[in-house]
């Protein structure tokens, strides 16, 4: 059972609206559903309304940043918990920790960076947690295409595609991580 999702989405809000609401809506949505998040405890973007979906909901909301996202004021400090760490490496770190499972949501390269660095991890048996995209209205797509095509040309296995959720919508994404063996621990630290 996924008892906390750790998020990874954008930072910034992007060109279209639907992506604020589809954050939000994951937010209220794991809150009902008593799952609690853990994210990178930004406050503005997609992140922000994730966080602010799930803490209207009535949700556990766990952030993890390091000290000069705090310095900067990107952080946001109505969280269920905030973890504040030294380095991007600790937050990773710490987030794989705290989680059941990680979610790709709509984001850019920082959110690119983070689900790559697990997926990598579970394909090398270094983490024993679930990885999934949320392709909602067709996000991911073009990048799991190209994934495929890397796979398709002999530098990636085709386990590695096969092993991560691809879902339209939270419902699906959950499921799917249940299926593939919620994980309970980091086989390995992170270093």
């Amino acid at each position: 059972m996924i008892e906390r999702l750790t998020c990874f989405t954008g930072s910034t809000t992007g060109n279209d609206p639907k992506w604020v609401d589809l954050a939000r809506a994951v937010g209220a949505d794991l809150a009902d559903r008593g799952i609690g998040v853990v994210y990178g405890a930004g406050g503005g973007g997609l992140m922000g309304a994730l966080a602010r979906g799930a803490l209207d909901a009535g949700g556990e909301v766990i952030g993890v940043i390091p000290s000069f996202m705090i310095e900067r004021e990107w952080g946001r400090d109505d969280l269920t918990e905030v973890h504040v760490v030294q380095t991007m490496h600790e937050r990773k770190a710490l987030m794989a920790d705290l989680t059941s499972a990680f979610l790709a949501l709509p984001g850019g390269m920082g959110t690119l960076e983070e689900v790559f660095e697990v997926w990598t991890r579970r394909q090398i048996g270094l983490l024993d947690k679930p990885v999934g995209f949320l392709d909602a209205d067709g996000f991911w797509t073009p990048l799991l295409d190209s994934l495929r095509g890397i796979s398709q040309a002999g530098f990636m296995s085709q386990a590695s595609p096969d092993d991560i959720v691809v879902a339209p919508d939270p419902d699906s994404a959950l499921a799917g991580l249940e299926s593939r063996g919620v994980g309970t621990r980091m086989l390995r630290p992170l270093t």
